[in-house]
């Protein structure tokens, strides 16, 4: 594979398919970008856009899809399920091929910079961009969310933004910049109206409290199916796979006497991934991964 950079930013807006489309439409307007997915998810109220490219070309990409973006959200009349502090929520760049983590990193720097200089919209680091290990994590960034945020901001030297002024934007926010390894975004949905069992599920497959490694959990309500969400990250699927937290999920609902409905994933995924769950589920014996026909084509 040759070097380019994927990436995955997370947008405030999951009802209007106009105003998303009008975020995309910045995106692949950049030369060298080809668009690879993009998601809706009307109760979180969240989009997800997956693209790749060279690095400088998927760089502009995320500086256009956030000045697009900003003039299309407005967070102050903004709900969802879904945390959220930034129109532009997040931008992750992730290495592929021949790129390297530090390339993305830089990267991450450099579009941070510009969304201030552009945009006068001020950026978090995190992950391997952050500064200092306080900043590494998403969730400790964005608690608070865009309300909190806007009002602390100013008031908290330990809240300032990494780049631009202690202030947020008073539409668009702050958004979160940096550089990761590849992620699956992972939901389970339980056939329940109870969040509080969503809740303590996450707390107990998530890894801050003491659940899998490299799985991060949140409970959410589904008002409009009746249901609740364990929604996660999962950050290394190579430590913690999809099948072992989805089979800790359905053991731990099926105590409360709670079913599965079902799991879906949101983006895209590695499909090393998911040979890992077919070969767990079918209890391969001296399967190798040299045996996907698609792996060989490659």
């Amino acid at each position: 594979m040759a070097a380019m950079v994927e990436c995955v930013p997370n947008f405030s807006e999951g009802r209007s398919r106009a105003a998303v489309d009008e975020i995309v439409a910045a995106i692949c307007a950049q030369a060298g970008v080809r668009l690879l997915d993009v998601s809706l998810d009307a109760d979180h109220n969240r989009s997800v856009v997956t693209f790749v490219g060279p690095a400088e070309a998927v760089g502009a990409a995320a500086i256009a899809g956030a000045g697009a973006a900003a003039k299309v959200i407005d967070l102050r009349t903004h709900q969802g399920e879904h945390p959220r502090m930034g129109a532009t929520d997040v931008i992750p760049f992730i290495p592929l091929g021949g790129t390297t983590m530090a390339e993305c990193v830089s990267l991450s720097r450099h579009v941070a910079e510009e969304l201030w200089a552009r945009h006068r919209i001020p950026s978090y680091l995190y992950e391997e961009s952050a500064a200092s290990p306080g900043r590494r994590n998403l969730a400790t960034l964005r608690k608070g969310q865009f309300e909190g945020l806007s009002e602390q901001v100013p008031r908290n030297p330990d809240l300032r933004p990494d780049v631009g002024e202690a202030r947020v934007h008073p539409s668009a926010g702050i958004t979160a910049v940096g550089a990761r390894h590849p992620l699956i975004a992972f939901n389970v949905n339980l056939a329940t109206t109870d969040l509080e069992v969503a809740k303590a599920i996450a707390r107990e497959v998530r890894e801050s409290t003491g659940g899998f490694p490299a799985v991060k959990a949140m409970g959410f309500a589904l008002a409009e199916r009746g249901l609740v969400q364990v929604s996660m990250n999962m950050t290394r699927f190579e430590v913690t796979g999809l099948h072992t937290v989805f089979d800790a999920i359905a053991r731990k609902a099926q105590e409360r006497n709670i079913a599965v409905v079902g799991s879906e994933i949101v983006g895209l995924v590695p499909m090393d991934a998911l040979v890992d769950v077919a070969a767990a589920s079918l209890k391969l014996e001296r399967f190798d991964r040299s045996q996907v026909l698609e792996r060989r084509l490659l």
